[in-house]
C-alpha cells in the first residue's frame, strides 16, 4: 500500500503540467462574458465550431463542407461580392456559348462582333445591317458607314466563327458554312477554349480575394485565416464544376 501511494503522489503534478500545455495550444479568450458585447470573441467562438467540425471528421473521411456567414466576415471580406464576381463570370460563358457556339449560323450571331473603327469599338449590328438571302448566305450592308467596310469583314473574318466573308462594294457577303463533321469539332473546340479562358478569369478572382482575407493575417486567428481560405477555395470549385457541365452540355449539343 506504501508503495501504491508514493507511485500516486507525482499524478497531481503531472496532470496539472498536462493541462498548461493544452491550454497553451488554446487561442486566448476575451475575459469579458460574451453577453457583455465582445463581438470579436463571439467571432472566434463560432469560427473555432466551424473548424472543430473539420477536424472532428479524422483522417480518411469526407470532410464538411465550410460554410461561414458572410455576416460574420464582412469586416475581413465581402463573400457575397466574391460570389457575384464568381457567377458572372459563368454567365459570360453562357453568353459565349449561346451568341457564338452554334451549328447553324444565324444572323443574331454575327450581331454583337466587335468592329474596331477609327472612331471606336462598336457592335456590328451598329454599323450594318444583317440579313439572311438564303440558308447558305448571309449579308452585311455597310452603306450607312462604308468607310468601316473593311473593318467590318475583317472583324467577321477573325470572330472564331469559321467564316469567310467576301466584299462587294459595301456588302458583305457571309456565306454560311455547311454543317460537316469537321466544322462542329472546331466548335467543340472553341467551346472548351472559352471555357478555359473562363476558368482563368475565375482563378483571378480566387486569387483577388484570398489576397483580400490575407491583409489581416495580424489581425485574426489563423483559424479564421484558414477557413476563410478555405471556402473562398471551396466556391471556386464548385463555379468550376458549373463551367465544366456547361462545357459537357455544349459539346454534346455541338458534335450531335
Amino acid at each position: 500500500m506504501a508503495l501504491a501511494l508514493r507511485c500516486l503522489r507525482p499524478l497531481p503534478s503531472l496532470l496539472h503540467r498536462s493541462s498548461l500545455a493544452v491550454t497553451r495550444g488554446l487561442p486566448r479568450r476575451c475575459p469579458a462574458p460574451l453577453l457583455e458585447g465582445c463581438s470579436q470573441c463571439a467571432q472566434q467562438m463560432l469560427l473555432s465550431r466551424h473548424l472543430a467540425t473539420k477536424k472532428a471528421k479524422g483522417k480518411g473521411q469526407s470532410q464538411a463542407k465550410v460554410n461561414i456567414s458572410a455576416a460574420l466576415v464582412e469586416d475581413i471580406i465581402n463573400l457575397e461580392e466574391t460570389s457575384e464576381d464568381m457567377q458572372a463570370v459563368i454567365e459570360a460563358l453562357k453568353e459565349d456559348f449561346s451568341r457564338n457556339l452554334n451549328v447553324r449560323t444565324s444572323p443574331g450571331a454575327l450581331d454583337h462582333i466587335t468592329v474596331m473603327t477609327k472612331d471606336g469599338k462598336f457592335p456590328l449590328n451598329q454599323l450594318g445591317q444583317i440579313s439572311q438571302k438564303s440558308p447558305q448566305l448571309m449579308i452585311v450592308n455597310m452603306t450607312s458607314f462604308p468607310e468601316s467596310t473593311a473593318a467590318a469583314a475583317k472583324a467577321i473574318r477573325e470572330s472564331g466563327m469559321n467564316l469567310n466573308p467576301e466584299v462587294d462594294g459595301t456588302v458583305i457577303r457571309v456565306p454560311v458554312p455547311k454543317v460537316t463533321r469537321e466544322h462542329r469539332e472546331s466548335l467543340a473546340k472553341l467551346a472548351k477554349q472559352s471555357t478555359n479562358k473562363s476558368k482563368e478569369a475565375l482563378r483571378k478572382v480566387r486569387s483577388k480575394s484570398i489576397t483580400q482575407v490575407k491583409k489581416f493575417k495580424n489581425k485574426v486567428s489563423e483559424d479564421t485565416i484558414r477557413l476563410l481560405e478555405k471556402q473562398i477555395q471551396q466556391m471556386a470549385d464548385e463555379a468550376a464544376a458549373e463551367m465544366d457541365k456547361l462545357l459537357a452540355a455544349k459539346t454534346k449539343e455541338l458534335l450531335g
